[in-house]
């Protein structure tokens, strides 16, 4: 025992946030603050956290999820979202309890009425499997589906009476149509004699035999060159790419041999290297570009970065045009990977023809629809002439929910069908309502959907009508679009699909989640949604989001997953009107149980900057057998469950959790500028450009919310719930509806303040070709001699039109400061993050330190005449920042973040004087009244393989580091104990114990009295309210993770281990992890006289769950 001395050690460089509460200069006899206060320091049971509770692989038990439950609660979880998950029986062993067995409906029985009892509020996955929503319940009809064709040639005059063919058996038959063949239609190129040579590819000749059927295979090269040699020249106006059925990706240019040497026509990227169903419904579509008409006789393939073991099955070089890219125009491929950009499903204009009569007119398209008997039999008089006759069938997709188990697999419900959601519904979610008596069920809140990776579908019953109402015209007899083929032209072709894609986006946002938001609230739940997909989303993210009851995005612990998805979940919150952001939070993938909570705090800090107020944990595994820990794993996901070795003090994290919640669901976020994503879709995310400049920030628009809910007040745009933004920012577009745009005219005649450029034309090909010319007639009217060049800016009625320039010089001429000016940091990976909100009695502003490194900093908030506090969400402690300066708007105040650490800046009282205020500073210096050396008695427990009786520790050490093979490879709690003496505080004095290096949690007694956990920098805690004068005894229990008892036991017989997990990563030479508390501990005193503070209040509830 070292007894404190008299002398007392300066110790600096040390940043508190860790201090107490506060009581304020001129503070108003009452305010909202006070509750906010309040509520901060002790959250309410209204803001918790939720997790996703994994069912995993019949791996289920009513003991287990009872237990889960009671633990959820204790350390402050508040919802549960149950999803029934099936994973490859390869990798996950499948339990006894299968999916709608007697025994799942008791557990899932159980899990409710535990619910209610306990407190946690549940939530069901609206289908099994966690995307998206489907099962063995779903008929044919009630399917994805989209347009397939089949397709004869017809010579008139005469009467044809024939069977026609069919694609595939199971098929509903939507249009019959006939038109007259374009000029070259039936040109093949095998008419032209081709020969063709490719070195390495012994069976080139399959590439020109006009069989898609046969295929080549190329070299495992990573480049190719293809010649192509006819017996007669061909005028070439296009080219398609028949991908063999693998896996490939090239770069390609087509090249045309003149004079001798060969010259590039077109360059193109084929792009099949995911033929998964969930990125399109034709997994190995052909790859069509059309070309400048281009006579020859030798041409040329050119493949560069190609990926190994592919190949094609045929090269169609034709004399008829065709349309670019029409198999991902009309959604049948989409983008290969998860992340797509803005403008992934944005195309170049495509030339017309050299010749209308290559084309279709759209006005001799004749529906033979009728003249079609139910045997397939067409009876038709034909015309005189070449005729092509086009069956159109509506098919299945083919994709099911997933991962499910096999009892719940079926196919994907049609995601434009309100009808057909209102079915899915009943035959699960509602199935489930009706099996459990409502006083049992009173938990049950939420429906679920998680991010969309079903892929796309383009038709459904009833479209066509819907298709005319919406556009104005008939998309029958632009059907054969489909095909690749020009009908009209190629801009009104274009057009079309156009059309189809966004009606597709509009019905999936209103059929699919408008309808089963409807249904859930008739059923007395609501929604939940994360709005967007990583696989095959046809949607636009806003409009698909705005639909839900609450939307949530997606961070992962590692990488920058996440960078799209919060800020897309937060900007559809914030525009229609929605609070709470929730956001799937610390997704992650291997590294089996090395996390714990202070490697997730930077990215949980993060995802809080991007909008997110309402964390989900991703993800708590049902734990159903009592005698098998770590128990019940996946390979993704972060460990929230109670066989984790730190659950039982992860209260303290959740308390955190809650706290930055709580701030962060008070008042309306400040985002100075709006950017419109444009009218395109699919759409996944929007576009800074020109970037945001440090210390301001943003928020994503659709049309939708820019037509339909803004208005101008004081020259901001306002929507009804309260946002409002002072600049709209507009993409690098030359499209845009006349409505929109008639609409963005009125908003900055009234006030709003427009940056971007004067759209020129229609995406659209209703009312084609007046909208273009209205289009025109708004944008001259708006933009005037604006051009990004002469003239950069100009008024136009209350408002301001701008143009050509960067962000900062937009915002410095409308006179909008920086939110927060920081110093200059860099931009891919700035040191410092915020987020701020405003109420009607202040502000508070969130700031994250995103480095391992302590830092300094002096912020100027674009705040004025108000004190600023400091809120710490870790303890909960709040007091006053004597130290500041107020000047020009601003108010500059000096802070310092300890590592990774974060805190609430708040401004609520007004101050007496506008100038810096003296001081001490806000962050006194701290000074050592003791090092705690020991001796130390430290206590494992013997039933996990520790020690069997305490084991003196005269130094503090890494566990892994132990002579003693039991303390080397242990996991879980020992119990630290020692004492010291110490005097009592002056006035004005806070005292802590501050840890040093712990791995990875530690809960800290004195005196028999909890003083809190440390679990981040600076690893301390406020020992003040419990320190006694003279002798203190001290007990810290200190938990690691699992990872150094599964190496010890992965060198054991199997029958002598005492750990199992389904996914074990660790071997014997697996390298053992740090853990314990390594010190030094030491007894520090801050003296905050200079800063008025209040004692801090923690939490209700002990965290004492054991593991």
């Amino acid at each position: 025992m070292k007894h404190l001395t008299l002398k007392r050690i300066a110790l600096f460089g040390i940043g508190l946030l860790s201090i107490a509460t506060i009581s304020l200069t001129q503070k108003p006899p009452t305010s909202a603050f006070d509750a906010l206060e309040k509520g901060f320091q002790t959250p309410p049971d209204s803001v918790k956290p939720s997790v996703y509770w994994y069912w995993l692989s019949d791996n289920i038990s009513k003991e287990g999820v009872t237990r889960d439950l009671e633990a959820m609660a204790e350390i402050g979880i508040g919802r549960a979202f149950i999803g029934n998950i099936g994973l490859d029986k390869n990798e996950t062993p499948y339990g006894t309890v299968k999916l709608f067995s007697d025994e799942w409906w008791d557990v899932t029985k159980q899990a409710i009425k535990t619910g209610s009892r306990v407190g946690v509020d549940i939530g069901l996955f609206n289908s099994p499997g966690w995307s998206q929503s489907g099962g063995p319940w779903i008929k044919p009809t009630q399917t994805m589906r989209y347009l397939t064709t089949s397709e004869v040639r017809v010579k008139g005059p005469m009467r044809y009476a024939q069977k026609l063919p069919t694609v595939v058996a199971d098929f509903q038959d939507v249009s019959l149509l006939a038109f007259p063949a374009p000029e070259n239609d039936a040109d093949d190129l095998m008419s032209y004699q081709p020969t063709v040579t490719a070195a390495g590819v012994t069976d080139a000749a399959n590439l020109v035999d006009g069989k898609p059927e046969t295929e080549a295979t190329f070299p495992d090269n990573s480049s190719l060159t293809i010649d192509i040699s006819l017996a007669k020249p061909i005028t070439a106006r296009s080219l398609v790419l028949m991908p063999a059925k693998k896996r490939f990706r090239a770069d390609c240019q087509l090249q045309v041999s003149e004079g001798g040497a060969y010259r590039t026509i077109k360059t193109v990227e084929l792009n099949r290297s995911n033929p998964e169903l969930n990125v399109g419904f034709m997994p190995y579509g052909p790859v069509a570009v059309s070309l400048p008409a281009t006579k020859g006789d030798k041409f040329r393939l050119v493949l560069t970065g190609m990926s190994k073991k592919g190949g094609l099955a045929d090269i169609q070089l034709s004399a008829a045009p065709r349309l670019d890219r029409y198999v991902e125009k009309q959604l049948a491929k989409m983008f290969q990977t998860p992340l797509p950009l803005w403008n992934e499903y944005q195309w170049q204009t495509q030339s017309e023809p050299d010749s209308r009569a290559f084309t279709i007119d759209p006005a001799k398209v004749i529906n033979l629809s009728k003249s079609l008997s139910a045997d397939g039999t067409l009876t038709w008089q034909v015309p005189a002439g070449n005729w092509v006759v086009v069956r159109f069938s509506m098919v299945p997709t083919g994709v099911i929910n997933a991962p499910a188990t096999p009892e719940g697999r079926g196919p994907e419900v049609d995601k434009m069908s309100r009808a057909a959601v209102d079915a899915h519904f009943n035959d699960f979610i509602g199935a489930i309502l009706n099996r459990i008596p409502n006083a049992d069920r009173t938990a049950l809140k939420w429906v679920v959907a998680d991010s969309y990776e079903t892929g796309s579908q383009n038709w459904t019953d009833g479209m066509a009508a819907d298709f005319k109402k919406r556009y104005g015209y008939d998309p029958t007899p632009w059907l054969p679009v489909l095909t690749g083929r020009i009908v009209g032209s190629a801009t009104q072709s274009d057009r079309f699909l156009w059309d189809v894609r966004r009606l597709v986006a509009d019905r999936v946002a209103y059929q699919y989640v408008g309808g089963l938001r409807e249904v859930s609230n008739r059923n007395g739940l609501k929604l939940w949604l994360e709005n967007y997909g990583h696989w095959g989303f046809p949607g636009e993210f806003l409009q698909y989001g705005g639909q839900s009851d609450e939307v949530g995005g997606e961070f992962w612990n590692e990488g920058e997953l996440g960078s799209i998805e919060c800020r897309a979940a937060s900007s559809a919150a914030h525009i229609y009107g929605k609070t709470k952001v929730a956001a799937e939070s610390f997704t992650s993938a291997g590294l089996g149980y090395q996390r714990y909570p202070a490697l997730l705090k930077k990215r949980g800090d993060w995802s809080f900057t991007e909008g997110i107020n309402n964390t989900l944990l991703h993800v708590f595994i049902t734990q159903p057998y009592a005698d098998k820990v770590p128990g019940v794993n996946a390979g993704f996901g972060t460990e929230f469950n109670r066989n984790n070795t730190w659950f039982g003090q992860s209260k303290a994290f959740v308390d955190y959790l809650r706290r930055c919640m709580f701030m962060l669901q008070q008042g309306k976020p400040v985002n100075d500028v709006v950017y419109f994503i444009g009218e395109d879709a699919p759409k996944m995310t929007g576009i800074r450009n020109p970037e945001l400049p440090q210390g301001y920030s943003y928020d994503y628009i659709n049309a939708e919310v820019l037509n339909t809910r803004t208005a101008v007040r004081d020259g901001r745009l306002v929507l009804p719930d309260g946002m409002s933004y002072r600049l709209l920012v507009l993409p690098q577009l030359e499209t845009m509806r006349p409505e929109l745009l008639r609409k963005i005219r009125d908003l900055v005649a009234q006030g709003a303040a427009v940056l971007g450029p004067a759209p020129k034309r229609s995406p659209s090909l209703q009312n084609y070709p007046a909208a273009d010319a209205e289009v025109r007639k708004l944008a001259t009217e708006l933009w005037g001699k604006v051009d990004g060049k002469t003239l950069k800016s100009a008024k136009f009625g209350k408002g301001m039109v701008l143009m050509g320039m960067d962000m900062q010089t937009a915002l410095n001429q409308l006179s909008v400061l920086p939110d927060v000016k920081l110093a200059p940091q860099p931009t891919a990976t700035p040191t410092v993050l915020y987020a701020h909100r405003t109420t009607p009695d202040g502000d508070l502003y969130f700031l994250t330190n995103q480095t391992d490194q302590p830092i300094s900093l002096s912020p100027a908030f674009r705040i004025s005449g108000k004190q600023p506090e400091c809120w710490d969400p870790v303890t909960g402690a709040i007091r006053s920042l004597p130290a500041f300066t107020a000047t020009g708007g601003s108010t500059t105040v000096p802070l310092k973040l300890e590592p990774f650490q974060s805190c609430f800046v708040v401004f609520r009282n007004l101050i007496s004087q506008p100038s810096a205020v003296a001081g001490t500073g806000n962050f006194p210096a701290p000074t050592v009244l003791t090092q705690v050396n020991g001796p130390w008695t430290v206590t494992f427990d013997a039933g996990k393989r520790g020690p069997a009786k305490p084991v003196a520790f005269a130094t503090l050490t890494d566990w892994s580091k132990h002579a003693n093979d039991s303390i080397r490879h242990y996991a879980g709690t020992a119990l630290y104990h020692s004492t010291f003496t110490a005097e009592k505080p002056t006035k004005g004095e806070r005292v802590y114990l501050n840890l040093g290096a712990v791995s990875v949690m530690a809960r800290v007694k004195l005196n028999g009295t909890d003083v809190g956990t440390a679990w981040t920098a600076p690893w301390q805690v406020d020992i003040t309210p419990a320190l006694k004068t003279g002798p203190n005894t001290l007990d810290i229990e200190v938990v690691n993770t699992w990872v150094n008892r599964l190496i010890g036991d992965s060198k054991l017989p199997v029958s002598e281990r005492k750990t199992w997990s389904n996914v074990n990563i660790y071997k014997p030479d697996s390298k053992l992890v740090t853990s314990g508390l390594m010190g030094p501990v030491t007894v520090q005193a801050v003296n905050f006289s200079g800063s008025k503070t209040v004692e801090a209040t923690r939490p209700t509830g002990s965290g004492s769950t054991k593991n």
